[in-house]
């Protein structure tokens, strides 16, 4: 039996960082939503108790350090379940790029080895073993667009923003997460995006109002150690993106585009600064 799951990339519209918690994890609030940029697996049950892990992309893990095996291992422990599986990544989302690739493939490993196996896993619980994997992976689970806070985990889902274009373009650059952060002050952050103000703009339907409330503390922090990511942004700017902002951690800079006529523009217009650009539909 087999079993297909998309795992979509997501965007952070807005990022803020409080302060830094006692585990060492730092508070944040973020709005997220995800975008028709998307790995795709292929889910396989073994008689043998085993993970197998392939992939056409030659620069990524296939072994413990990936987070689909670390997804399929958990869940397998967690419900005494004696089948293996093969899981075949077919990746389209960049690696270390800001933007959940590895946390959305080990979502749609849970999903996807929850009706594989029959295991019945409500989705707050699947949710929950998410969390155990990295602070992204609860949001990947269910997808669409939410706020979170706490280290990302506590979900609030609200409704998906207005409908556009979105221009991906990701420099020839690895990020760090964990370096990204350790480097965050959150006592030397002057303006914080309002993430009430993004949801206003969001549920009026409004994308003007959402382009103009675009916003990212990590921005500061990433930009300092690579200036290519603010060049990016400034190439996209000028290439007549209606909203633009790092994701995440980064390195990868989204634009918002309402209208199709300006994709191609902006589309070829990048691919002079870096190979990695995708031009997508927001997910609705």
């Amino acid at each position: 039996m087999k079993m297909y799951e998309k795992a979509p990339a997501k965007i952070n519209l807005m990022l803020d960082v409080l302060h830094k918690r006692a585990d060492g994890f730092h508070e944040v609030e973020m709005i997220m939503t995800m975008v028709d940029l998307a790995d795709r697996l292929e889910l396989s049950e073994l008689r043998r108790d085993s993970i197998i892990i392939s992939s056409q992309a030659g620069y990524i893990p296939l072994d413990e350090k990936n987070l689909a095996f670390q997804a399929a291992r958990l869940i397998k422990d967690r419900y005494n379940v004696q089948s293996g599986v093969h899981i075949h990544l077919d990746k389209r989302i960049p690696v270390a790029a800001g933007l959940a690739g590895g946390s959305s493939d080990a979502a749609a490993t849970l999903r996807g080895l929850n009706r594989l196996w029959h295991l019945g896993i409500p989705m707050q619980e699947l949710q929950e073993l998410g969390a155990e994997l990295g602070s992204d992976v609860p949001f990947c689970v269910t997808g669409g667009t939410a706020l979170a806070t706490g280290r990302g985990e506590k979900l609030t889902p609200i409704a998906n923003p207005p409908q556009c274009w979105v221009v991906l373009a990701k420099p020839p650059i690895n990020v760090s997460t964990a370096e990204v952060y350790g480097r965050v002050r959150s006592n030397n952050i002057v303006v914080h995006p309002s993430a009430r103000e993004m949801q206003d703009a969001i549920e009026a339907g409004d994308f003007g109002a959402v382009c103009n409330r675009l916003g990212n503390v990590l921005e500061d922090v990433t930009l300092k150690l690579h200036p290519e990511v603010q060049q990016l942004k400034e190439a996209m700017v000028k290439l007549g993106a209606d909203g633009v902002l790092m994701s995440g951690s980064g390195p990868t800079v989204f634009g918002l585009v309402s209208k199709q006529s300006k994709v191609a523009r902006i589309y070829n217009g990048l691919r002079g600064f870096c190979k990695e650009v995708y031009a997508v539909r927001s997910l609705t």
